[in-house]
């Protein structure tokens, strides 16, 4: 569907008690009992409200709104800094209606910072480098992500969450390498290790080498903001329900599940209405950097070129879908490049790519034709030129490789857009008939 490049976030929770709502239960934690770490919340809500229930969210103390989540349940964990803490569990439901479940418990001290198991400091490890390490954090909200430097400036590595579990091909020497973890509160914390890479290592530069560096598991990372979209002006709304559309997100999916942490998108409607589109965008670098790299700078994010956007998808009525999307967008200087990539499905089975100048979807003569109730294998590739033009190099779907080499001129942004992001949208039907989608094992590599 039409482009916007209006991402605005709202967030409207109506909070007050109605006789729609029935009540929350709260499977975890249990009240008054004591962590260390982590909490983990897992509840439930019903209502005898028609609508059901609209969200639900967890308070940590009074006002403080930690987490919400679409539908009658959540699941999910929040790291908070030692003390006791009076939470509450509200739902929302689409009468008007709240109702809460108050939980008291107590966080044990820990000690915040980088704990590397492997390198041993001063060892002597063959390539591939194996590097594990976890992280804490006095952030109320929890550690963002995790990066593996080699050497100064040189992030080798990223990955979401509090721990990492990877390996690094690096050629043979010494290397004073750093695992910093970014929190959510803007902090970061960073332990040192020294090994040497004994001869005969295979590679040179591991994660940001010729392959470039990735983020893995985005479907399973913070910072998605969602937006539902009505034809014909195609303007962001949020939160659902918002303009007729209803749209959610639930992470935390086993199945369907290649990894064990797929999310499920849903797209629907309360009304009558027709090929309304469900949004969800993150900001992977720059402004608002759910992975921990804000570029306040301003001397980063320009020096990317190269992205690959590559995701596994699923879903049991995939012909209910019009389309759909999977965007990257790089902004700075005043200028946007969007580079959009739509599957129309009931629209025609075939990919469009999004031309930046004249604001326009272009047919590619690339069938796209996903499977249902199987796991479907989408690799795309982009570039933006030395001279600033965008090329959309080629579009892998279930190991057929289509390759375009097309080249477009960019767009305009406002001066004040400074970042990376990614986008996946779904857009209804001529009926705006309800569908869901499930995202696994997203990752994001650039250079």
């Amino acid at each position: 569907m039409q482009k916007s490049l209006l991402l605005i976030v709202c967030l409207l929770i109506a909070v007050g008690v109605s006789a729609a709502s029935t009540g929350v239960s709260v499977t975890s934690p249990a009240n008054g009992s004591t962590v260390q770490g982590s909490v983990s919340f897992v509840a439930s809500a019903t209502t005898s409200c028609s609508g059901g229930v609209a969200s639900m969210g967890i308070y940590t103390a009074p006002g403080v709104l930690a987490y919400v989540a679409n539908g009658s349940s959540l699941n999910t964990s929040l790291s908070l800094s030692a003390g006791t803490y009076n939470t509450t569990v509200e739902e929302w439901d689409y009468c008007g209606g709240a109702s809460t479940k108050a939980v008291t418990v107590t966080v044990s001290s820990s000690q915040a910072g980088v704990t590397i198991t492997s390198p041993t400091n001063n060892g002597n490890p063959g390539s591939p480098v194996n590097f594990i390490a976890s992280a804490s954090s006095t952030c109320s909200k929890g550690v963002a992500s995790m990066g593996i430097y080699t050497a100064p400036y040189q992030l080798a590595y990223v990955g979401n969450g509090a721990s990492l579990n990877t390996n690094l091909s690096l050629s043979a020497g010494t290397y004073n390498a750093t695992v910093t973890e970014w929190d959510n509160c803007g902090g970061a914390s960073s332990t040192p290790v020294t090994f040497t890479v004994s001869s005969g290592g295979s590679g040179s530069g591991g994660g940001s080498g010729s392959g470039g560096s990735s983020f893995t598991n985005l479907q399973h990372s913070g910072g998605w903001d969602e937006y539902g979209q009505i034809a014909p002006t195609y303007v962001d709304c949020s939160p659902s329900p918002c303009d007729g559309i209803t749209f959610s997100m639930e992470q935390n999916i086993k199945s369907p599940s290649m990894s064990g942490e797929a999310t499920e998108y849903n797209l629907g409607s309360d009304k009558d209405i027709a090929y309304g589109d469900g949004l969800w965008n993150n900001h992977l670098i720059g402004s608002q950097s759910s992975q921990g790299m804000p570029d306040s700078g301003h001397d980063e994010v320009n020096t990317y070129h190269n992205f690959t956007y590559d995701v596994y998808f699923y879903g049991g009525n995939l012909g209910l879908s019009q389309a759909l999307e999977f965007d990257v967008n790089q902004f700075f200087d005043s200028m946007g490049f969007i580079f959009g990539h739509e599957c129309r499905v009931a629209a025609g089975n075939e990919w469009d790519v999004w031309d930046n100048v004249s604001a326009k979807w272009v047919p590619t003569g690339i069938a796209c034709n996903p499977i249902d109730n199987e796991w479907n294998h989408l690799t795309i590739k982009v570039e933006r030129t030395t001279s600033n033009q965008m090329t959309y190099q080629s579009i892998e779907l279930n190991g057929v490789t289509s390759t375009l080499n097309w080249t477009y001129g960019h767009g305009s942004a406002p001066s004040s857009w400074w970042g990376i992001t990614i986008n996946y949208q779904m857009d209804g039907n001529n009926k705006q008939s309800p569908y869901s989608v499930y995202l696994d094992e997203l990752t994001f590599t650039y250079q």
